[in-house]
């Protein structure tokens, strides 16, 4: 169910709008999400600048038969012609696609009022031609809105009236004095009581406005149509102006759209930057470290690197940390210096540098004592051994507890 539409008083439209708006379902009014905070914002400046429009949500019939559940400012617009106030009856409804696109507006002549033939604003249904008024030929989401709409209208209404009311034909009377053509005119502002019925008064007496002559008429005609020309240049300018800006716009949106890519790129690569200096910092400190242990090394043993540059003895190079790593050098360095020694004298036996008897005495003499090296060799690996495996068993049995 529509709610009801508000009794006067912006705080009461506010609760009509955000009542209407905010609907779910069947009831919900057909405007998208995004634009339904402009729509209240629009329809409460309207009613602000113009109270004798009011928010209403109604039934509008489409040209193709289907009917939808919009939102409609109904009313009357002021306009000031010749001098006075007049109040054109209107409704101005907001379609589905607005404010993205502009309303439709409606000239709501009462009975006694007609729309007058031919007008270059009006077609004979009372609607606004958008593509003949250039504000809502011009209309430009966000800039545009229902107020500058409204008096835009009623200037151009004001130059040239769309409305006027009904002649009369009077009885004919003995003495007929001709009379000129009947020009258009209007009531006076609206009242309070007749602004809720949407009726013009009679019109204005023949002695409230005395008929003009026709000099003054093709002058009033050629100012308001040199004024009508010049609103329409100036808001073909205005659009052409607009249109241009809003592609300077795109072109700037677009630029930094893109200035943000670099930029992210860039803190991206300064982000790598940074944690690749970190990175080489961190090894930095492990090279000084390293160099540090390498200079006290050499300090502690200068006196070493004096002896091997004065010439050092090959025994003295390596110091064994245990008794049983010096027997395992010992012995490892006998092994092979007997296998030296026997491949030494297998060369001199082939070359006939000694007789062959003496030969085999001496092979006999250096296998022995190498089966011997051997074997004490064999005991001491397997004693390292055994260390080793006590040792981890140990730090197993300290680490356990």
């Amino acid at each position: 169910m529509a709610p009801a539409p508000p009794p006067p008083g912006t705080q009461h439209v506010q609760q009509f709008l955000t009542t209407a708006l905010s609907q779910r379902g069947p009831a919900a009014l057909p405007y998208a999400e995004d634009v339904k905070w402009h729509i209240r914002q629009h329809l409460v400046a309207l009613t602000e600048a113009f109270p004798s429009l009011r928010p209403r949500a109604a039934s509008f019939t489409h040209n193709d038969g289907r009917s939808s559940h919009l939102l409609q400012a109904e009313g009357t617009i002021p306009i000031s012609f010749r001098g006075a106030v007049y109040h054109l009856p209107a409704a101005v409804w907001l379609l589905e696609s607005y404010p993205r696109r502009p309303p439709a507006v409606y000239l709501t002549p009462t009975r006694d009022m007609l729309v007058k033939p031919g007008h270059p604003l009006v077609d004979p249904s009372g609607l606004i031609r958008e593509e003949a008024a250039p504000y809502l030929r011009s209309w430009v989401f966000p800039a545009s809105n229902l107020v500058d709409l409204v008096r835009s209208l009623s200037h151009l209404f004001g130059l040239d009236p769309p409305l006027y009311t009904r002649p009369t034909h009077p009885s004919p009377s003995p003495s007929p004095v001709p009379s000129p053509s009947p020009s258009p005119s209007f009531s006076p502002p609206y009242s309070s009581s007749s602004i809720g019925h949407s009726r013009f008064p009679p019109p204005p007496s023949s002695q409230a406005h005395p008929p003009s002559r026709p000099d003054d008429d093709s002058t009033e005609a050629f100012r308001r149509n040199a004024i009508s020309k010049i609103m329409e240049s100036v808001h073909s300018d205005m659009a052409g102006l607009r249109r241009s800006r809003e592609a300077d716009m795109e072109g700037l949106f677009s630029t930094q759209a893109d200035l943000r890519r670099r930029q992210e790129e860039l803190s991206r690569g300064l982000q790598e930057m940074v944690e690749e200096k970190e990175s080489l910092e961190q090894q930095l400190q492990l090279v000084l470290m390293n160099t540090d242990l390498l200079e006290g090394w050499v300090r502690e043993n200068e006196e070493l690197c004096r002896r091997c540059h004065d010439g050092v003895d090959v025994d003295d190079a390596f110091e064994p940390v245990d008794t049983l790593s010096r027997q395992m050098i010992e012995t490892t360095s006998s092994d092979l210096a007997i296998e030296d020694t026997i491949y030494a004298l297998d060369k001199a036996v082939q070359e006939g540098a000694i007789p062959f008897d003496s030969y085999l005495r001496n092979v006999r003499v250096l296998s022995r004592e190498q089966f011997f090296h051997r074997a004490l060799a064999a005991k001491v690996r397997a004693t390292l051994v055994q260390a080793q495996v006590t040792s981890m068993a140990s730090r197993v049995a300290h680490y356990a507890s």
